[in-house]
């Protein structure tokens, strides 16, 4: 991947899609909970927004908005490998020279990344990302695959087609009841 990110994307949605260098590993669903400690760690210091994800055994496929004002996406990237490969070992068949370097072997070298050109573009992500688990034959429907975005974005639909529920009725507070004068029982 570029460090130059020309003019025009500045602001712009971006998908990438970031690999492992073994292929037939499951790494990243093993360590999910560590790769989504170094997305919050990488998030604090490098802010951008998730609009679609999929973790998949050795590959991830993401649309991110960066801030307008701050465009520096390979350092955002590198922080993010380098957070989840610490106290990871490195591969077996790593070169001395990756090993001189400290590279623990475990993320392919380049990433692929392509700036989202308009609404269309951002959508026919969006469902590639979704569709993602399926096309690899992990799972027959999309939203049976637990580590999606398409979770949260079917939960946000749901509560928008959704109208509010009322409050449970022990949370609730008739004042009007409160106020009515007392009933008086008929005269004897």
């Amino acid at each position: 991947m570029s460090d130059v990110i020309p003019p025009k994307a500045r602001g712009a949605a971006h998908f990438f899609t970031v690999r492992l260098r073994d292929p037939s590993s499951d790494l990243l669903v093993r360590e999910v909970a560590r790769l989504r400690q170094a997305t919050r760690m990488t998030r604090a210091r490098y802010p951008f927004d998730i609009d679609a994800i999929v973790v998949l055994p050795g590959t991830v496929h993401t649309l991110w908005s960066v801030p307008a004002d701050d465009n520096d996406i390979s350092h955002r990237w590198t922080l993010l490998k380098s957070l989840f490969s610490r106290g990871l070992r490195g591969a077996a068949n790593r070169t001395p020279a990756q090993a001189l370097r400290g590279d623990k072997a475990i993320w392919q070298r380049r990433i692929w990344h392509h700036v989202i050109r308009d609404s269309d573009d951002l959508e026919r992500h969006r469902r590639m990302i979704h569709a993602a688990p399926v096309q690899a034959g992990l799972v027959a429907r999309p939203q049976d695959w637990l580590f999606t975005s398409l979770h949260r974005d079917l939960a946000l639909r749901h509560r928008e087609d959704t109208p509010a529920a009322p409050p449970p009725f022990s949370r609730m507070r008739n004042k009007t009841v409160a106020s009515r004068p007392a009933a008086t029982s008929p005269a004897q």
